[in-house]
């Protein structure tokens, strides 16, 4: 007896739409707007399709699940509802999953915003792909694509970032290349983007929120006070908080590099399981001076305590990671 059920790398089958060939994707996409709906009316106005704003590529490595592409693709729909897109979702294939030629979904939603004339509609184009046929893969990306528009690329979940120089016709044109260093191949660290000003990270964009909150708090104090006797700063993180709080300890030294120093130790260590703390940063001096903040995301809330020679001060506030959503703009447009 057969198993119908997806491979667990077929997430090209785990995603919705409605398989075209791939000579016709283009109508496709225009049949999709004027389908007719139950009251016998286009499902969609004429012109509704062409509101999107950006190109944007989604690219599957191997290392994804099906789960794990559904999860992202209902990412991009969320993303596109802030952002009209048209979204192309490049699906590799294993000699497994199945014929070893090129496959296509269509598939598209409109969103009403305020009012009925804000109308926000996303296109998505879904191509499965073997290896071997690259070269025709880029031409048919370069057909899905809006011409007139900017072009962001999403490298999710590659088995080694070597794969992505394969694809130079995306990583040379996108006005962004979006990574995610928690999920990134052990080659990420030494991998040589032709366009390394282009790439952003997600783990840095999600964590906007934190990075504020520390900024807006550390602003307040002039930069010798410090920087002036620093001697550690040492942050602690929970377990499965380990990329987070690897590129904000990144980002701290940045800061503070920025501020002057240029001898202070940094330290990263997990806290135990059972602690309940997301977060923790604690700035060390050779004086009296001190300055420790706490964060628990999961309660959403942080502290603040520091002497930086001016008296104690001491401040509750509000801690929290971005959507994934939201930290995929940031990443893309700031």
């Amino acid at each position: 007896m057969s198993n119908s059920s997806p491979s667990p790398t077929d997430f090209f089958s785990a995603l919705p739409g409605t398989e075209v060939p791939v000579g016709g994707i283009s109508k496709g996409l225009a049949q999709m707007w004027t389908d007719t709906g139950e009251p016998g009316e286009a499902t969609f106005g004429p012109d509704d399709a062409k509101a999107t704003q950006v190109n944007f590529v989604l690219h599957f490595g191997m290392n994804t699940t099906p789960e794990d592409a559904l999860a992202q693709f209902q990412t991009s729909l969320r993303f596109s509802q802030r952002y009209p897109s048209r979204v192309v979702i490049l699906c590799p294939q294993r000699g497994r999953d199945g014929p070893n030629e090129l496959k296509a979904k269509v598939y598209g939603e409109c969103f009403l915003g305020k009012s009925k004339a804000d109308k926000r509609c996303v296109e998505f184009v879904m191509l499965s792909y073997p290896r071997d046929a690259r070269e025709h893969l880029e031409n048919q990306v370069s057909i899905c694509l809006s011409t007139d528009l900017p072009l962001y690329y999403w490298v999710h979940r590659f088995s080694t970032l070597a794969r992505v120089g394969d694809y130079r016709y995306l990583t040379s044109r996108a006005n962004r290349i979006i990574i995610d260093s928690a999920d990134a191949p052990s080659d990420a660290g030494t991998f040589v983007w032709p366009r390394p000003e282009a790439v952003r990270d997600l783990v840095l964009a999600r964590l906007l929120p934190v990075r504020q909150s520390l900024g807006q708090f550390l602003s307040r104090y002039p930069e010798e006070a410090l920087v002036g006797g620093l001697q550690t700063v040492a942050l602690t993180h929970g377990p499965a908080l380990a990329p987070e709080a690897r590129v904000l300890q990144g980002w701290l030294r940045d800061r503070l590099a920025r501020c002057g120093d240029h001898q202070a130790v940094f330290t990263l260590a997990p806290l135990p399981a059972e602690d309940p703390g997301s977060f923790g940063v604690t700035f060390t001096y050779s004086g009296p001076k001190y300055f420790r903040w706490s964060g628990d995301l999961k309660a959403r809330h942080a502290l603040f305590e520091a002497d930086f020679g001016t008296g104690r001060t001491t401040l509750p506030a509000s801690v929290s990671l971005l959507p994934p959503e939201v930290a995929l703009s940031e990443a893309m447009f700031f």
